[in-house]
């Protein structure tokens, strides 16, 4: 069984992993097929966040199944680690990977091939089917390389798991506890990026403010590291508001090489709401902190995540969320209705809301989110950003697209494929359609 189909769910530490499993697959003489009927082998590197994301995992291994009823069926990931061996049940699911597993994948399937060939192996799989492990006793970092991509800007992951227990939050139990990547590793890592010619490193991780808990150090200790690396530009994941403060803002907003773009895991706009989150900052002290960097920095992006319609969430707690969504700095805001994820402290408390009211209020904070982005992207137009130029936009235009520092996506008035993987300057000069135009300089 050597052709393969992955595909990955969810955060982008999922996606980075996806890329690595793809990676090491390849390297060991399994090809990657575009079409799951063509497919030996379909990985599914899930997400739990919410139960919406848990029926589409069981959906996707579903459909993949009828397609091609010859087909593996693989799932890892954070649904794998959650349901573990309940998975099994399924007669479209063959194997289940945990998280701290999936990394060696080949491997595994090596061991499944020997397994299957056995005498004790009947028609449906044994029990060496299921590698998943207790990952709440994990307390090294895995270190996790992707020697090859055909992006433009890399990606390194630099921590995993995450010591907060949110009372929404099912993360924790599907990621384990903080583990961080030392900060050789990560500087080796950031320089060899960029002697193979990339500009720019997205940071990556389940918390990445909580590097460095698990090893006496903290975040800042990492990013004046960082600071030192030859990487022309750096980009940061989300962060909790508790982990920025002022001495971390000085040093980003003197940074050269930092992009000022931040994400910021808020989850409410409402001191009420947050304390039943086990959320332990207050609206007002964000609402500070976000025109703080608003001040610091030149057209910083802030983005952020709220969750509409937790447990208990009257309609006046969601208008405080709305109003104070709508007099912050952010912008953009990435909203989804809250789900009961069994296991978490909020499935089990009272006043639970129709999922109904819950998708009613997302849909008003998208709104909300839609006005502030429009907001932000005209504050652009008519300057001078630098652009990361990464690839066509289109086939039928055949224009260059590329990403400012304050992470917004630029259709450019060029052609010409050899400007590629470069920074250039370039003015914006329009916003049509939902489309921002950028002119190099």
């Amino acid at each position: 069984m050597k052709n393969f189909y992955i595909h990955s769910m969810g955060c982008k530490s999922n996606q980075f992993e996806g890329s690595i499993i793809r990676e090491n697959l390849i390297d060991n003489g399994f090809i990657e097929v575009s079409e799951i009927e063509k497919a030996d082998i379909y990985i599914l590197n899930s997400c739990s966040v919410t139960h919406k994301s848990d029926n589409e995992a069981l959906y996707l291994l579903r459909n993949a199944k009828h397609k091609n009823p010859n087909i593996k069926n693989i799932i890892t990931g954070c649904v794998a680690q959650i349901e573990k061996e309940k998975l099994l049940e399924y007669d479209f699911v063959d194997m289940v990977i945990g998280n701290d597993e999936k990394l060696n994948i080949y491997e595994l399937l090596q061991h499944s091939c020997h397994s299957e060939r056995s005498e004790e192996s009947q028609n449906r799989f044994s029990q060496s089917v299921i590698y998943v492990s207790d990952i709440m006793k994990r307390n090294v970092f895995t270190n996790a390389i992707l020697e090859s991509t055909t992006k433009t800007r890399a990606s390194l992951k630099i921590q995993d798991g995450c010591d907060n227990r949110c009372s929404y939050c099912i993360i924790p139990f599907a990621r384990g506890k903080s583990r961080s990547a030392s900060s050789d590793f990560v500087v080796e890592q950031i320089n060899k990026f960029s002697n193979q010619g990339f500009k720019e490193v997205v940071l990556t991780g389940i918390h990445i403010g909580q590097w460095g808990k698990d090893i006496g150090k903290n975040f800042i200790d990492l990013i004046k590291e960082i600071e030192k690396t030859n990487i022309k530009r750096y980009r940061l994941g989300s962060l909790n508001p508790l982990e920025i403060n002022d001495d971390l803002l000085d040093l980003l907003s003197k940074s050269e090489k930092f992009c000022p773009h931040f994400h910021l895991s808020l989850q409410s706009a409402c001191d009420k709401t947050l304390k039943s989150m086990n959320r332990f900052y207050k609206v007002e002290d964000y609402l500070k902190q976000i025109e703080q960097i608003n001040n610091l920095f030149d057209l910083p992006f802030l983005g952020s995540d709220i969750i509409t319609g937790f447990a208990g969430e009257t309609d006046e707690d969601f208008e405080t969320t709305v109003n104070n969504l709508r007099r912050s700095g952010l912008s953009q805001i990435h909203t989804f209705p809250y789900s009961q994820r069994e296991g978490t402290i909020g499935a089990n408390m009272e006043n639970q809301l129709p999922e109904s009211i819950r998708q009613q209020r997302a849909e008003i904070v998208k709104e909300i989110s839609a006005e502030k982005l429009n907001l932000f992207i005209n504050k652009n137009i008519g300057l001078e950003q630098e652009v990361l130029i990464e690839k066509k936009s289109d086939k039928k235009t055949g224009l260059l697209k590329g990403i400012t520092r304050n992470y917004l996506t630029v259709i450019l008035n060029t052609k010409d494929d050899n400007l590629k993987n470069s920074l250039k300057k370039a003015k914006i000069t329009e916003y049509k359609n939902g489309i921002i135009y950028g002119k190099l300089i």
